[in-house]
């Protein structure tokens, strides 16, 4: 591993990606085995001028064993403090900011009961709505990364020990992050530029649904929400500040309308739900729902996923990436959502983001379910699009517009 790359990923994640405001609280979600990164990243927040840097560690392995030997009724409740020690950080004057830091195992949890698994997520999810809803409506900045650990690692080179696998992923993360180059700010200032030009190109378009069709028996008509707004790239916090909130990310994105929805859509790479991966799936969607569906692999679990609750069956949104992105043209699968949604166009079953519709973090839950934003405890990234897909859009006043062709912008 670079040395020095990692000192410029950590500085471009922390100053430009959560890009972390003088006296704020920077909050830090890190596994254990990253360690050394959080601390580069804690160094960043310091000199950025965050008046403190909390850092909280996670482990997969006691995550395993705690769903193994804890009580179902232990792991679904919550504790008020558990919930209060996130707010009281976004509730300071001073403000928070958030960085979250992935490399978990894909199949952590391979093997234990998908279904207590499917409860406690959700019930989980619920009770920290609260916080929740600090990321999802962007009233702080937030930025999700990733690093390599070896449980990650292998799985992406399954013929290598933990340490090879390693030390083989830290190019490719860096090369896929623009960081490669040893300037990712001016690299990162010129993507988010070309993507911007996208979303504002969509905006203006006026588009009110999308018609998507691959070679693999993709057939799907994804009507879009009343006054959506197409996104990308560079986001805006409650507070004014810009921030990147995937790094990678390579996505266009905007609300479909939870009730109008129709066709057949095929996966292109695994899914991993709740540690565990969902493999070659099939959707059939009627009105705007999920109504038939079928998996290669961990059927049983993709079920759970969409009959989670009422909302779980409809799409809370759908990006658009091209086949060219830095991510699929590595040719790896990287097991990790992260990177594997900006390989691919995707859709999202749950939730929907209330910034993809004008105005929409000021809107009441009926407001928005108005213009038909889906509302959900689960919002979960699935791969769909191929190096064939087509996507034709059409206009609130009637015109057609191709926007993909053969997997890339057509414009």
């Amino acid at each position: 591993m670079d040395r020095e790359l990692l000192e410029k990923y950590a500085d471009f994640v922390v100053k430009v990606g959560v890009n972390v405001q003088p006296r704020q609280t920077f909050l830090i979600r890190c596994p254990v085995e990253a360690a050394f990164f959080a601390r580069a990243c804690a160094r960043a927040g310091y000199e950025a001028g965050a008046k403190e840097v909390i850092v909280r560690y996670e482990d997969d392995q006691l995550a395993r064993l705690k769903y193994e030997k804890t009580p179902e009724e232990v792991l679904a409740g919550g504790h008020e403090y558990e919930l209060r020690s996130w707010l009281d950080y976004a509730e300071d004057p001073d403000g928070c900011c958030l960085l979250a830091i992935h490399a978990s195992d894909p199949e952590v949890f391979a093997g234990l009961d998908a279904g207590k698994l499917n409860r406690v997520s959700l019930a989980r999810r619920r009770f920290m709505q609260p916080w929740n809803d600090y990321t999802m409506k962007d009233r702080v900045q937030w930025c999700v990364a990733a690093l390599p650990t070896p449980a990650w690692a292998t799985r992406v080179f399954p013929g290598l020990d933990g340490e090879e696998a390693v030390e083989k992923l830290w190019p490719v993360i860096f090369d896929v992050c623009r960081v490669t180059g040893g300037d990712p700010v001016g690299e990162w200032k010129a993507h988010v530029a070309r993507t911007a030009a996208r979303r504002d190109r969509l905006n203006e378009l006026g588009l009110e649904s999308l018609h998507i069709t691959s070679s693999n028996g993709t057939d799907l008509v994804v009507g879009l929400a009343e006054e959506n707004l197409w996104e990308g790239a560079a986001g805006l916090a409650e507070n004014g500040v810009e921030f990147i909130a995937n790094v990678p990310t390579e996505e266009v994105f905007t609300a479909p309308h939870c009730r109008r929805t129709e066709g057949v859509v095929k996966s292109t790479k695994p899914y991993v739900y709740n540690g565990q991966i969902i493999r070659d799936f099939s959707v059939t969607f009627r009105e705007g729902r999920a109504v038939e569906w079928s998996a290669g692999e961990n059927g049983e679990l993709l079920t759970r996923m969409l009959t989670s609750d009422e909302g779980a069956a409809r799409l809370g949104e759908i990006a658009l990436v091209p086949a060219s992105s830095p991510i699929n043209r590595s040719g790896l699968l990287f097991f990790n959502t992260l990177f594997d949604e900006n390989a691919a166009c995707h859709i999202a079953f749950g939730d929907s983001y209330p910034g993809t519709t004008r105005g929409g973090t000021a809107l009441s839950r009926a407001e928005l379910d108005g213009r038909g934003m889906n509302h959900s405890a689960i919002h979960e990234d699935v791969m769909i699009g191929a190096a064939d897909t087509t996507v034709t859009g059409r206009t609130r006043d009637g015109r057609e517009v191709l926007i993909f062709r053969d997997g890339e912008w057509a414009f």
